[in-house]
């Protein structure tokens, strides 16, 4: 009896964060790892804080481009090399475009979906690999309120939020009947770099619109990841999640 209680409280479960060495993911790799998480980070272009994070937060960095399916697979025969099993994955690697339709080049379209939706697809398809043997995991998919709306100049970033959320609807109820859960979180206006091309003025009147009157933090949307990651969250899957302070109403 005493040795299975020992193993309960020293066991800690494993999680893959793409995306965790900037903004949203960042925040994500960084709560799940001081809620007990074994946290496994992406960066791609983005390696500016990845030695802190690695020292302060015990994050285990791989560098990968989740839009390349060899760099995927990559990924994942390290985790099952070093780890043996995967307990949770967040989805959180993306990349945005302001812009008309019109004025976007074919690459940059391209581009977009590659990352955003079908990066979200390649690394849910082998973390599913994992999670069904151990009849048990949980996936979450880091969308947009974008994604259930749409947004002028945004059209195709959109479009890939927009399929994320179909596909994990999808995915929820394919995954089911083996244990895995499958959710999306929508954030609406949050502080990150991808704000930065906004004026001083524009961020005034995105706080104007939001209900709650702020604009989102990064801690908000981490927040979540962790509670639907919870055992308090153990009835819910193909939900699609908005945290958006009222943005979208």
């Amino acid at each position: 009896m005493f040795p299975c209680l020992l193993f309960e409280e020293v066991f800690m479960k494993i999680v893959l964060v793409t995306g965790a060495s900037r903004g949203i993911g960042k925040q994500i790799a960084i709560t799940l790892s001081q809620s007990g998480y074994t946290v496994i980070g992406t960066y791609n272009n983005s390696a500016k804080d990845i030695t802190y994070l690695s020292q302060q937060y015990g994050i285990d960095f791989v560098k990968c481009n989740v839009s390349d399916y060899t760099n995927v697979k990559e990924l994942f025969d390290h985790i099952v090399e070093n780890y043996g099993r995967l307990d949770a994955t967040v989805n959180c690697a993306g990349i945005s475009y302001v812009g008309l339709l019109q004025d976007m080049t074919e690459e940059q379209i391209i581009n977009l979906l590659s990352v955003n939706l079908n990066g979200t697809i390649y690394i849910s398809q082998k973390s599913a690999d994992i999670m069904v043997k151990q009849h048990s995991g949980n996936i979450v998919n880091i969308s947009s309120v974008w994604g259930n709306n749409g947004a002028s100049c945004e059209a195709v970033y959109s479009a890939s939020k927009g399929g994320i959320n179909a596909f994990t609807k999808a995915l929820a109820q394919e995954l089911a009947p083996s244990g895995i859960r499958v959710n999306a979180i929508c954030p609406g206006v949050i502080k990150t770099d991808m704000l930065n091309c906004f004026s001083e003025e524009d961020m005034k009147n995105l706080e104007q619109e939001t209900p709650l009157g702020r604009i989102g933090t990064t801690e908000d949307i981490a927040n979540m990841v962790d509670f639907i990651l919870s055992e308090k969250a153990s009835f819910v899957t193909g939900q699609i999640i908005t945290v958006d302070g009222g943005f979208a109403l």
